[in-house]
């Protein structure tokens, strides 16, 4: 019987303290271990031959010592990775010392390997080998991060991985040589840049290099399982480099953007009279479709962004999920994980300072959000744009934000090619396994300043002599080819030489006009808005009605609620004289554009029953707690209909919506503030993306935002959404801004969006009301719903009577006193 083959690691040391408690008072232990116990000594049983004996006297303190000092190596190991290719000490830990824990290499010697446990075990002739394997996994050039997860059984396939290096790119089995070549093309590319166009801003990857390699290998592996869309999001650094050597952009494009942009007259007027502005070079999106000989090719898509760091995550968020999610059937959307694969590089810097990465993590488990995972890449250059780590954060790591929200996280030195692609290889088979986000800390510098024209020696002097010293990594790994003959020197530098001759042959013919590619949005048909058609007979308004007013037999609705609804009942029963009030309206207006075919998702804060009580989109069963969703229920619906209470948050809230929008431009996206002033906090996603969107990029966001405004608010805060700020920021015919005062209104002007959603669309911005929601003054007549159309300004009804004799036109929104 050999108790200590069966049981390793942690369990070993338990086992010797359960024989310890055995020998000192045999019944402190129970029946079935006393048999045990009765036939096994450590000091005479230990483990097989082929490993090393136990000592001739079991000293149970060095047992426990030695299986302590293995999990501290498995669990903070990183501390002691060699991770900075600049050579910084890392800052350790004593805990990972043989001298911590009173052991010696000798001691190490007189225990079996299997008392470590895991693959490191396995060929191991005793713990000290099986150490000096553990030290090799966790404390050379990654560093694992994951002892934080809840998940036993993630920390055990991660402790598997690791140990087993079994994603470790092999000879025989990856081209180290192609390698070389796309570093090549990654180096030569920059390099090629800062010769022609010196001091022209760009922000080279230079030091982070390796980072086009590991999008390729996980982008490569995504289409083996089967996914069918890429959404990357990434800010300026490194972003024309993965433009080219990932997304396939071609170099005439990027070389005509630096040569000669678009700055004639003629051209600027040209844009400049579609509202059409473009943006730099390092903002740009564009889409690639690989097919690699799938049958459903992969569209790898990047998006375009903001000079703000961090701004895209919610928005790539958001795209994911609308490119997971099937809407073609009646009933809630159905999210598929496994279709859509969202990749966010980030900053080290803004990953820890930016809110809206905390904020788009906070997305990961809730209902409605779910992206089945997303790979984080974080180019880590240990720089802000001047500032130091220690000006930048109060965390050792970049990645320690990730913690809380218990995601994987290995470090990685980018001047290790092999090590990145482990790692690469890590994630996306994480992902696959578990669907949640991996976070990869890639760990380089930056070979120039903040952008090229930026003198990083003023406040960085050490550390730019170690860079202006280090070898890049392509030169490192051709020395490694080299030294193991699996290429010469020559071949090396012909690699070089000959991008070098390519991309000047491509320079030389360049013809900027022909070679730069805008998109452009498309104008939309001439009158298209004022031919929307959003008026609906009376039998189907009656019909959505009474499919709405149906509920499952014995649900039990609040006896409050069921009055609260009872109104909605006879709403429509008096054409003329029957008022419909807000909350019916929009019922009615969302539950007929599902019966058009179109799509609806509808999130924001409370958006379910809605902050003033009015909406009640979900129901509550008070017997069971059932939920039942009329509009996903109602049998004229031919399109899915989604509606979630989001997180309490508005710029990530606010990104999201804008992305899943732009992705599936098809459907009604409608986000709901609580209190109208609290959309101040999307600001920074309202300027950038809502209002400026189609200008910069071409984008078509047609994305609706209600937000209560009104003076019976409790207090200035409440009280406002701001109407005069988006007033302020429309220009160009970007987006439509509204101030309902009728349901009806409110009705034809949500259909209206929908109806234009393919012809022109423009996001929506609605001031929404508070009191009114219940005043009888507000509420229409059902004739307005059968017969009217959208009015910009609705005629005084008493002043039209006797136009002359008005002497004064206040121009206004909300109330006059």
């Amino acid at each position: 019987m050999n108790l200590l083959q069966d049981f390793h690691g942690p369990n070993a040391g338990y086992i010797l303290e359960l024989y310890e408690r055995y020998q000192q008072d045999p019944n402190s232990v129970d029946p079935q271990t006393r048999a045990y116990f009765k036939e096994w000594t450590p000091s005479t049983n230990g483990a097989p031959t082929a490993i090393a004996p136990m000592a001739p006297t079991l000293d149970t303190d060095k047992l426990v010592s030695i299986v302590n000092f293995a999990q501290a190596i498995r669990e903070y190991g990183h501390l002691a990775a060699q991770l900075d290719p600049l050579g910084t000490t890392p800052p350790s830990d004593s805990a990972l010392s043989e001298e911590y824990y009173n052991v010696t290499p000798d001691d190490l010697r007189q225990f079996p390997a299997n008392l470590i446990g895991g693959p490191v075990a396995e060929g191991s002739d005793n713990a000290l080998q099986a150490i000096q394997h553990l030290r090799e996994v966790y404390s050379s050039t990654i560093g694992y991060d994951y002892d934080h997860l809840r998940q036993f059984e993630e920390r055990s396939w991660l402790r598997q991985a690791a140990e087993s290096k079994r994603f470790r790119p092999m000879p025989e089995q990856y081209d180290f040589v192609a390698l070389l070549q796309e570093l090549t093309e990654v180096e030569v590319f920059e390099r090629f840049l800062h010769r022609t166009f010196p001091g022209k801003t760009r922000f080279s990857i230079e030091g982070l290099d390796m980072m086009v390699p590991m999008l390729n290998e996980i982008i490569w592996r995504a289409s083996k399982a089967k996914f069918q869309t890429i959404l990357l999001g990434m800010a300026h650094r490194g972003r024309l480099n993965v433009l080219t050597h990932v997304q396939n952009k071609d170099y005439a494009e990027i070389l005509a953007e630096f040569k000669d942009p678009i700055t004639s007259e003629n051209a600027v007027a040209q844009y400049l009279a579609k509202g059409w502005t473009g943006d730099v070079k390092y903002h740009k999106g564009v889409q690639h479709i690989l097919r690699g000989g799938q049958a459903n090719p992969l569209v790898v898509s990047m998006a375009p962004n903001p000079s703000h760091l961090e701004l895209v995550n919610p928005v790539i968020a958001g795209m994911a999920r609308a490119a997971g999610t099937k809407v073609d059937q009646p009933g809630p959307a159905n999210f598929m994980p496994g279709l859509s694969l969202p990749i966010l590089i980030h900053g080290d810097a803004s990953f820890s300072g930016q809110g809206i990465v905390a904020e788009t993590f906070n997305f990961r488990y809730l209902q409605g959000y779910d992206v089945g995972g997303t790979i984080h890449i974080i180019a880590n250059n240990q720089l802000g744009f001047t500032a130091d780590p220690n000006d930048s954060r109060s965390t050792l790591y970049a990645s320690d934000v990730a913690k809380g929200y218990k995601v994987p996280i290995v470090h990685v030195n980018a001047d290790d090619p092999e090590a990145c692609l482990e790692v690469a290889r890590l994630a996306i088979a994480y992902l696959l396994e578990f669907g949640k986000d991996f976070v990869i800390d890639l760990i380089g510098y930056r070979r120039y300043g903040h952008n090229e024209g930026d003198e990083p020696r003023f406040t960085q002097p050490l550390m730019y002599k170690k860079v202006d010293e280090h070898p890049t990594v392509r030169e490192q790994w051709a020395n490694k080819l080299i030294e193991k003959n699996l290429i010469d020197t020559g071949k090396a530098q012909m690699m070089v030489d000959s991008q070098f001759d390519k991309m000047q042959e491509i320079m030389n013919a360049l013809d900027p006009q022909e070679n730069i590619v805008e998109p452009e949005p498309e104008p939309p048909p001439p009158g298209a808005a004022k031919k929307a058609h959003t008026a609906v007979p009376i039998d189907r308004l009656q019909g959505l009605n009474r499919s709405l007013l149906e509920l499952p037999e014995g649900f039990t609705l609040h006896s409050r609620l069921k009055r609260i609804l009872q109104p909605r009942h006879t709403a429509l029963d008096d054409v003329e004289e029957g008022k419909v009030d807000w909350a019916t309206a929009e019922a009615l207006a969302l539950a007929s554009i599902l019966e058009d075919g179109i799509a609806i998702r509808m999130t924001g804060e409370d958006v379910e029953r809605g902050t003033f009580s009015h909406r009640h989109a979900i129901l509550h069963d008070v017997e069971t707690g059932d939920q039942y969703v009329p509009m996903q229920s109602i049998p004229q619906a031919k399109a899915a209909f989604e509606i979630v209470n989001s997180p309490l948050t508005e710029n990530g809230a606010v990104g999201f919506e804008y992305g899943y929008n732009i992705q599936e431009p098809d459907r009604l996206v409608i986000w709901e503030a609580q209190y109208g002033d609290f959309v101040n906090g999307a600001q920074p996603v309202i300027d950038e993306f809502i209002v400026s969107g189609r200008d910069k990029w071409g984008q078509t966001p047609s994305l609706v935002m209600l937000l209560p405004h009104g003076y019976e608010g409790a207090g200035p805060d409440h009280s406002t959404a701001r109407l005069e700020r988006f007033l302020q920021m429309g220009a160009d015919i970007n987006m439509r801004i509204a101030n309902c005062t009728t349901s009806a209104q409110y009705f034809h002007l949500l259909r209206r969006q929908a109806v234009l959603l393919k012809t022109d669309p423009l996001p929506l911005i609605i001031m929404t009301p508070k009191s009114l929601l219940r005043n009888p003054l507000a509420a229409s007549p059902p004739k307005d719903f059968i017969e009217g159309y959208w009015q910009p300004v609705i005629d005084d009804a008493r002043a039209k009577e006797a136009p002359d004799k008005v002497k004064r036109l206040v121009f206004c929104s909300g109330k006059m006193y």
